[in-house]
């Protein structure tokens, strides 16, 4: 049954008044996703193309780079870098700093299968007038490959960052002040923990949303390019 009487008790004004703090939890889960999603693209890339390497042990190391980084809860790995890490190296880093780490060495792992499934789907002709040009390798890769492959990875890399945006939620544990860490906090301090989180699933909800339709216009825009 429905408890009308709880339901009809709950106060969203308590939202509004804490506004702002929300608003700056989501503004630095914008920014985390932004860094991350560049420094997660511009790894993976580099993973891509050295996964092409002749020289094995490159590759293995990228494999299994990708292997761990994929199939390892995310939770973990923060976990993992910000109090064991500075253990092993001794070095020790902020929460935002381990967090922001932590979120772009995955998301790297996710973007480097991206990006090496769009290098390969290059026909091997390209390849080959490439090679008989007798053009040097960054010219190949800057010229001719990756601008074909950019055409296909676009619609996934966008995509996925929305799971990004997502994944910024679980720096929380880390006690960093993004959206979820800041509703949390919020939701203690007032009682008020259905009408706060709600208010962030909501804010989620409207942002992704967003960069879906972002996602799709991007996607039909190199759709009519293809034309």
């Amino acid at each position: 049954m429905i408890d009308w009487d709880y339901i009809s008790g709950l106060d969203f004004g308590i939202v509004w008044e804490y506004r702002l703090p929300l608003f700056r939890g989501f503004l630095l889960s914008l920014v985390l996703m932004v860094i991350a999603t560049v420094l997660g693209f511009s790894i993976g890339t580099i993973l891509a193309i050295g996964a092409r390497s002749k020289i094995h042990p490159v590759r293995w190391l990228i494999v299994a780079y990708v292997e761990f980084w994929r199939n390892t809860p995310l939770i973990v790995q923060l976990v993992w870098i910000h109090f064991a890490l500075p253990l092993v190296t001794g070095i020790s880093t902020t929460a935002l700093q381990s967090g922001l780490i932590g979120l772009s060495l995955n998301t790297a792992a996710y973007y480097s299968e991206i990006v090496r499934a769009g290098i390969d789907s290059i026909p091997s002709g390209q390849w080959e007038a490439a090679d008989s040009l007798g053009l040097p390798k960054r010219v190949k890769w800057m010229r001719v490959i990756l601008p074909q492959a950019i055409k296909i990875i676009v619609p996934p890399m966008t995509s996925m960052v929305i799971g990004v945006f997502k994944g910024t939620a679980i720096l929380s544990i880390l006690a960093v002040n993004d959206l979820m860490k800041v509703a949390n906090t919020i939701s203690n301090f007032t009682f008020k923990p259905v009408e706060i989180v709600t208010a962030a699933a909501i804010i989620y909800f409207i942002t992704g949303s967003i960069l879906s339709w972002a996602s799709r216009r991007v996607e039909k825009h190199f759709q009519k390019s293809e034309r």
